[in-house]
């Protein structure tokens, strides 16, 4: 075995660009240890003033939810900087997917920031535009594309939900995937649906809301020809599941589940349906972030509940209801990494640059691929019933 003479950096000092695409910011960063960050967020805040619309995702770090005009899921947040047109600035503590589905839904006169940019999405990450293309043409060879509808859950990126708009589908959240999918179904006799890029997403809403069985679903791993699967089997599969999911997510276990269960006998197992197969079948309710908020506030005093998210939310949700017993559905602390990127002193440089006149790290989605991103997201608003939730 031989070793390669790498140039390591000490926690906290130095940068290797190569590696991390948002450290390097025009001006200074300030430390994180500086104590007057939350005074400087506050007064660059107040300066601003009407021309600036702070969104905060449910998985960032308290320090930043603070100052969130508005906190929710990534496409609530989008469609409320919508409903703010008279602000000039909507800077999104989120992850970049997320970024551009508020640039596609805002007006050309309103500018999209990122504090940090290396805020990306792992799962996000994983469906990338040639590969689902060349995805696709394996389809065609195979001859189903005509029957195949793409549906993209809402974690994705504009590229790949323009893709979806492009040929024929749509977008969908956690919540209505259900009705995204009973649509895809009516659009074509026999149809398939290729879901992405979360496979469990896909796989938990046709197995468990749809009545399909595990055998009517494949899944499509892009390093392997035909996504590893026979021209057979993707003739004979309903639901066609891109090789994705949340690194998050994907960590809870049914191992976990049944400890807690022996030791907290009345415990209720929460899931998001992220969250693998086996997980979801012995969680007692699943739902998306919002169902898991609006569930844990009706909970009554006393009740237990371990939740499978992200593990600020919950930890926000156990302070906010200090009545129940609240618990994370792992046993080791896990955060998502890339959406903790967004910390204080970018939040804080971000703003003070805007203050200066200086407007950094603006999320821009080219005309071509908005305009079918956005023919995508309005075919799921034309959906009935949940489609307004996140």
């Amino acid at each position: 075995m031989t070793t390669i003479d790498l140039p390591l950096l000490p926690l906290g000092k130095g940068k290797d660009l190569d590696s991390e695409r948002g450290v390097e910011c025009p001006g200074d960063l300030p430390a994180a240890s500086d104590p007057s960050l939350v005074e400087r967020a506050r007064a660059a805040k107040a300066a601003l003033g009407e021309r600036l619309f702070v969104l905060g995702h449910h998985y960032q770090r308290d320090e930043v939810i603070q100052f969130a005009d508005v906190t929710g899921d990534s496409f609530k947040l989008a469609r409320d900087a919508a409903a703010r047109p008279e602000a000039e600035y909507i800077v999104f503590c989120g992850v970049h997917f997320m970024a551009e589905s508020a640039d596609i839904l805002t007006s050309p006169d309103q500018q999209v920031i990122l504090p940090d940019l290396a805020a990306g999405c792992s799962m996000a990450d994983m469906a990338r535009l040639g590969q689902v293309e060349d995805a696709w043409d394996a389809m065609v060879a195979a001859g189903i594309a005509d029957s195949v509808v793409p549906i993209t859950y809402m974690n994705s990126s504009a590229d790949i939900k323009a893709f979806c708009g492009r040929n024929g589908g749509a977008v969908c959240t956690s919540s209505n995937a259900d009705v995204a999918l009973e649509w895809a179904f009516e659009q074509v006799p026999d149809a398939k649906i290729f879901f992405l890029p979360d496979q469990h997403l896909g796989r938990n809403t046709a197995v468990l809301k749809m009545g399909f069985s595990l055998d009517d679903c494949v899944v499509w791993d892009p390093r392997q020809p035909n996504g590893g699967n026979t021209v057979e089997a993707l003739r004979a599969a309903r639901m066609i599941l891109w090789k994705g999911h949340c690194s998050v997510h994907g960590r809870f276990s049914a191992a976990v589940v049944d400890e807690l269960r022996a030791k907290v006998p009345d415990v209720k197992i929460l899931a998001h349906p992220e969250c693998t197969h086996d997980v979801v079948l012995k969680s007692d309710l699943v739902g998306s972030t919002e169902f898991i908020i609006k569930t844990i506030e009706a909970a009554p005093a006393g009740s237990s509940w371990a939740i499978g998210t992200e593990l600020n939310l919950v930890k926000r949700l156990a302070g906010a209801h200090p009545d129940k017993n609240i618990m994370f559905l792992d046993k080791n602390v896990c955060y998502c990494a890339t959406m903790n990127r967004i910390d204080l002193p970018h939040f804080v440089w971000a703003l003070e640059s805007l203050v200066a006149g200086n407007v950094v790290n603006v999320i821009s989605v080219d005309p071509d691929t908005e305009h079918w991103a956005n023919i995508a997201l309005q075919r799921m608003l034309d959906l009935p019933g949940k489609s307004h939730r996140d």
